[in-house]
């Protein structure tokens, strides 16, 4: 059980004027809540030590105790294995507190990889504020993919970000990968039509004119932030699920690690998994997957600028 884990050094600074143990008397608070969303998923965690600048941990280090839940992950991309932890229960949730890891970051999957077997829990949509823009533009963009949504026959239910957006969930039954990220973009491409002057799905920063970015490519093997997660901002603010009627009235600082609450917002505000229309899902296959025409116009780019010396 995770009162027999020693905390050490827990007057110690941590981060954004907080010390140590106001984490772990914070994860000790919400554990029963938090773990649930972090059970059955591979784990990559933001930790800060004292006198270094953050950083993500996948791999699990080598004294990590034996009751920690591991998984070896093929990791295509540095082509090497990775040992990540499972979070399924509140002894590792608070040996990790212990380990000053901050951040909660999983994968939209269950299970050890992601196939036929394992397929995506949640269509997810991020919104994010352009650069000197204020929380207001991320609500009337949340809207606006709620619309979509609604007009889709779907719901959803959106959380804080805990850093300056929100994250719009929507629950599913198992559906193909590919039919996923197709609808994620068809959803983000028709609330876009709704206000164009506020929000856009241009995936290059140079072509977004000010507008709310509606990030659609959270799919396939994607990860985000855990709800009740605490973020590495000033004030240890924590993604927190809030009701679509309450958006408009808070602000992601509005919760912190010092934040108490009753109940399981998360779990209660939650839709039951639902099947994605198959007209939305034929819409985002004739929609190109944003970061492959980034990249293409990238390449264009550089060729333009060669020919150009």
């Amino acid at each position: 059980m995770s009162s027999e884990l020693k905390f050490s050094s827990l007057d110690q600074p941590l981060f954004g004027g907080l010390l140590k143990g106001d984490l772990v008397e914070y994860l000790r608070f919400v554990a029963d809540r938090f773990v649930p969303v972090l059970a059955g998923r591979q784990l990559s965690v933001w930790r800060i030590l004292r006198g270094q600048d953050p950083f993500m941990q996948k791999n699990v280090p080598k004294y990590t105790p034996s009751y920690v839940k591991t998984v070896e992950v093929w990791a295509e991309a540095s082509h090497r294995k990775i040992k990540y932890a499972i979070c399924d229960d509140v002894q590792t949730l608070m040996w990790f507190a212990n380990q000053r890891a901050v951040e909660y970051h999983v994968p939209l999957y269950l299970g050890d990889h992601f196939g036929e077997d394992h397929h995506q829990t949640h269509m997810v949509l991020d919104i994010d504020p352009p650069e000197g823009a204020g929380f207001d533009v991320v609500v009337g963009s949340a809207l606006l993919i709620r619309e979509a949504l609604v007009d889709a026959g779907l719901e959803s239910v959106v959380k804080t970000s805990g850093a300056k957006g929100v994250h719009i969930f929507v629950p599913l039954e198992e559906h193909s990968p590919d039919d996923v990220a197709a609808a994620t973009r068809a959803v983000a491409v028709r609330a876009e039509k709704l206000d164009p002057a506020l929000a856009t799905t241009a995936y290059i920063r140079a072509e977004r004119g000010g507008k709310v970015f509606l990030d659609s490519t959270r799919a396939w093997g994607a990860t985000v932030v855990a709800a009740y997660s605490p973020r590495l901002r000033e004030g240890l603010p924590i993604s927190f699920p809030v009701p679509w009627e309450s958006l408009g009235d808070v602000t992601p600082a509005d919760f912190t690690i010092k934040t108490r609450f009753d109940g399981d917002p998360w779990a209660s505000l939650m839709p039951k998994p639902q099947r994605l229309p198959d007209d939305l899902i034929a819409e985002g296959h004739t929609i190109p997957v944003a970061r492959v025409v980034a990249m293409h116009e990238g390449k264009r780019r550089k060729a333009q600028r060669e020919r150009e010396k």
